[in-house]
């Protein structure tokens, strides 16, 4: 079989970032009231700075699908001869623009410049992204395609937005005395990010420049154990199920922000990090291999507060990575999601840190209803 690389990496973030004071200039506040949990939650996940494609009055700069397109012309510099070679498009995100058609496609829609290639599209939410690659690696590897681009991204500012909110929060404030949406949406105004990541992949290195050679993907789902922990576009129920938009009235999803994101913080911290690293500790161990052998260790985290509960794991299971090795970007970029890893790759390839043999070592837990994805790069 081939070897797969990664010969180039790329990202988009729309506009200018925009710090913890000015996000509410954007997002809005829910029914003319500060949010009161907004200061402990920035405070908790070391959040400075993220990227919204919006304007202060809410109308949207860019699309997903257009952030995607961006991303991936810079791969080839926007030189259309790169985008005639492509054979194959893997596209993830959690935030298509619509239902249909595919995100893949209409990412493929503003790409003219290519010729009429394969394209998928993985859902999900945060593994949306390795999933996208995982395809694009596997494609490769079996001698389907020779060039593969895959990307993930996200667009969720919009829904963001205190309007989304209004109405749910005149309905609280007329039955219970206040206008405040509860803490499972507020809770999210305040750590997701926009944007949009790229690789370019292919059967041969770059001769010219810095590669990294895929050596595995591999993921895993707790979704036979868990109930869902993060949603939109439904609402949970009492017995932990959840509910999908398409059964409710248009006046009841108006009134119970049921396009809304949603989290369950309480499954969030007891599960998010033992079953997947956990689940790391048996990877590596099937695979000869110990953390010893790892020269980067990047995480995507959804939030600073996990960084002390996923090392305190590592170092349970006899796998402790001391903190220089780690790379992330969380702070300064935000959490964009299936995109956070792209962002992290692209970053730590074009820093003239990596040398020659070093290894990579990728995770990415996906709360949603509790999917992992490992992988592993070598500098070559």
């Amino acid at each position: 079989m081939s070897n797969v690389y990664i010969t180039k990496a790329a990202k988009f973030f729309p506009n200018e970032p925009i710090s913890n004071d000015e996000m509410e200039e954007y997002l809005g506040l829910i029914n003319d009231k500060v949010s009161k949990s907004k200061r402990i939650i920035l405070r908790n996940n070391g959040i400075k700075r993220r990227f919204y494609a919006l304007d202060k009055s809410g109308v949207a700069t860019h699309t997903n699908s257009q952030m995607t397109a961006l991303a991936v012309r810079a791969l080839f510099e926007n030189n259309d001869k790169g985008l005639k070679d492509l054979d194959l498009l893997a596209c993830g995100t959690s935030t298509p623009d619509q239902m249909m058609p595919s995100h893949g496609v209409m990412v493929h829609g503003w790409l003219p410049d290519t010729n009429a290639i394969e394209v998928v599209s993985p859902s999900g939410v945060c593994c949306a992204g390795m999933h996208a690659f995982k395809y694009a690696f596997m494609s490769i590897k079996l001698g389907d395609a020779k060039t593969a681009v895959a990307t993930g991204s996200e667009r969720l500012s919009r829904v963001l937005r205190g309007d989304v909110f209004e109405e749910e929060s005149k309905k609280l404030e007329a039955l219970e005395g206040n206008g405040y949406v509860g803490f499972e949406k507020d809770f999210l105004r305040w750590m997701l990010s926009d944007g949009a990541g790229a690789f370019l992949l292919s059967n041969e290195k770059n001769e010219n420049d810095i590669n990294l050679r895929v050596e595995w993907l591999e993921g895993v789902s707790y979704a036979h154990e868990i109930k869902p922990c993060m949603y939109m576009a439904s609402e949970k129920m009492e017995d932990g199920n959840i509910k999908s938009y398409m059964d409710y009235s248009p006046q009841e999803m108006i009134e119970g922000s049921i396009l809304s994101i949603k989290q369950d913080v309480k499954l969030l911290g007891e599960y998010i990090v033992p079953l997947g690293f956990d689940k790391l500790k048996l990877i590596l161990e099937r695979r000869g291999m110990t953390v010893d052998e790892i020269d980067y260790f990047l995480p995507h985290m959804s939030s600073e507060f996990f960084r002390s509960k996923i090392s305190e794991k590592l170092e349970e299971n006899g796998m402790a990575i001391p903190q220089e090795r780690w790379f992330t970007n969380l702070s300064y970029v935000g959490n964009v999601g299936a995109g956070s890893i792209y962002m992290m790759v692209e970053e730590l390839l074009y820093s003239g840190k990596l040398k020659k043999g070093q290894t990579i070592l990728l995770a990415v837990p996906e709360s949603s209803r509790f999917s992992y994805m490992f992988g592993l790069l070598t500098v070559c």
